[in-house]
């Protein structure tokens, strides 16, 4: 069976390789097209550089950026607007036309609360992107974006209560931690055979490594406690799709 498809959205470099990473590895190594939407930061800046290396090792082809300003890094897209004040019809529209033109059968994004941090950027990006698959499918909505089609089925990177013990290390240098009930989660993924492209791509995110955000942290664990961290994806299916999906990459 042809492994479906895949398009993630997230809002910063690096959140597609701590959240997704091993997904859009084992995708790419069984045949299927992989991109990355990142919603922040604007061509030629550092950051988008080490995002462009990232997917490489991932397999995800080009850096696809909508170019904004992350809420807190004002320098992220010199003059332009932070993607947390974008009205919901812009942000909506701009990833209605990345949907047509890749047609992706799988499309995964942060989840309601923002993932484990609740940055503005991911939550914004989250609404964004449910409304977005659901706009894609419309017949007369944003027209300019290409034919209507809709993937089948959306997916929500997210962790549960139970990967608590996993992030303590995390949680020592003081980082607000967002999870959901386990049983909330419907499909949870080994990406164990994947997880050396998956820390490398993490690792090419040298900028936030540096400074000692999220690849700075996990850099500095034991390396069982970091394998326990990324070794394993969840992801909760979302029911805006309404057709089954042909999945068994993501499926519980």
């Amino acid at each position: 069976m042809p492994v479906p498809s895949l398009l993630a959205v997230f809002a910063h470099p690096d959140d597609e390789s701590l959240s997704a990473g091993g997904v859009l590895a084992r995708h790419a190594a069984g045949g299927a097209r992989t991109a990355v939407v990142t919603t922040t930061w604007a061509e030629g800046t550092q950051r988008a550089g080490e995002l462009a290396e990232a997917l490489r090792i991932l397999g995800a082809g080009e850096p696809r950026l909508l170019g904004y300003a992350d809420a807190r890094v004002p320098w992220s897209a010199p003059g332009g607007p932070r993607w947390c004040d974008v009205p919901v019809d812009e942000a909506v529209g701009r990833l209605v036309a990345h949907l047509r033109r890749f047609r992706p059968e799988i499309v995964v994004t942060h989840d309601a609360y923002g993932g484990l941090t609740g940055h503005p950027d991911h939550v914004h990006t989250h609404r964004a992107t449910v409304l977005a698959v659901e706009a894609a499918g419309l017949e007369r909505l944003f027209p300019e974006a290409g034919d209507p089609w809709q993937p089948s089925a959306l997916y929500l990177a997210t962790h549960p209560h139970s990967a608590v013990p996993a992030l303590r290390e995390v949680a020592r240098a003081g980082k607000a931690l967002n999870t959901v009930a386990d049983e909330r989660v419907t499909a949870t993924v080994d990406v164990g055979p994947w997880l050396e492209r998956k820390w490398a791509a993490v690792l090419a995110h040298r900028t936030e490594a540096a400074r000692g955000a999220a690849p700075g942290l996990l850099a500095g664990m034991p390396p069982a406690e970091r394998e326990r961290f990324l070794a394993t994806e969840w992801y909760i299916r979302h029911d805006t799709v309404s057709r089954a999906p042909a999945l068994t990459e993501l499926t519980a």
